[in-house]
């Protein structure tokens, strides 16, 4: 397959550069000075998993003849979806795919919209990896795998296939006949881990060692279900004390996207995260209190600074 990665960031960087490793045609979707540095220097990954210098880089608006691609995996952000579906749609094969790494619960039907649900597969991405300097990403802690599969239940011969190349790079994929039940378990863990840790400006370690600090992460969680369960969503009783549990096993260190673009003055996803919860609850008339508050408060800073990277 070749393959098309838009948006080579931590997630799209990271694997897209394992993709590469394994000998597969990857070509990256990048910008600014991180593409820059990938087109001269090349892509380097800095991972206990192992590090990876990736040159050449193949860049897309570096070739002349871009060709088709079977299969583009889209890692921008959330406020990028729609342009980045723009982007992909006449490049894609007649039986192209397209997989969302992206967060929130809302992308899949964002690109539905522009190319149509038959070239749509849900994904999910687990890791924590972030562009430390343009041209290298810093993978942290252990946890690299993708979860994917098709929009509605069941497993078809064409994620199978999809299957197939992903275990051939060094990451953990498995693909799923519950895509929707998947995307929220991980949008329940996702808004509260970016919510609460933004909210409070700290990194899990600390953020955890504070009952109120834990505190505020499960009402966070607590809604976010409640809301997928007004929407039909399958979710257990358990799942809220599940998630706790796993929050234990992350590393201290180990901050979610948004904390980090909160940081370095970027445009924040929160309008998919904290904010989507607040909107999909008034949707189905689930209060969300706690989620409005981490809205209100983060609000003035979702726009980013003027001139940040």
């Amino acid at each position: 397959m070749r393959v098309l990665v838009v948006g080579a960031g931590g997630v799209g960087g990271y694997f897209g550069g394992r993709l590469a490793e394994a000998g597969h045609s990857v070509v990256f979707v990048a910008r600014g000075r991180h593409a820059d540095a990938m087109a001269t220097a090349g892509l380097k990954i800095r991972s206990n998993a192992g590090d990876l210098h990736l040159k050449p880089v193949v860049l897309l608006d570096r070739l002349d003849e871009p060709g088709r691609f079977d299969l583009a995996l889209i890692c921008v952000k959330l406020k990028d979806t729609t342009e980045a579906a723009e982007l992909v749609k006449p490049l894609l094969a007649p039986k192209g795919l397209c997989i969302s790494l992206q967060n929130g619960v809302e992308a899949e039907s964002m690109l539905a919209d522009v190319l149509g649900r038959e070239a749509v597969l849900a994904g999910i991405a687990y890791i924590s990896a972030h562009i430390v300097a343009p041209g290298v990403i810093e993978h942290v802690g252990q946890r690299a795998k993708l979860t994917f599969g098709e929009l509605e239940e069941g497993v078809s011969d064409r994620a199978r296939a999809v299957l197939s190349l992903f275990q051939t790079a060094k990451f953990d994929s498995e693909l799923s006949g519950e895509m929707e039940l998947q995307l929220w378990l991980k949008f329940i863990m996702l808004t509260a881990f970016s919510g609460a840790c933004c909210y409070r400006r700290e990194a899990i370690g600390v953020l955890r060692s504070d009952p109120e600090g834990k505190a505020l992460f499960q009402a966070l969680m607590e809604e976010a279900v409640a809301v997928g369960r007004a929407r039909g969503v399958k979710l257990t009783e358990e799942v809220v004390a599940q998630r706790l549990d796993n929050v234990e096993q992350l590393p201290p260190e180990m901050k979610p996207s948004m904390l980090v673009d909160l940081e370095r003055g970027n445009a924040l996803e929160l309008p998919w995260l904290s904010g989507a919860v607040v909107r999909l609850g008034q949707q189905a008339g689930v209060p969300t209190p706690v989620s409005s508050k981490v809205v209100d408060a983060l609000e003035p800073l979702a726009g980013g600074r003027l001139g940040a990277a």
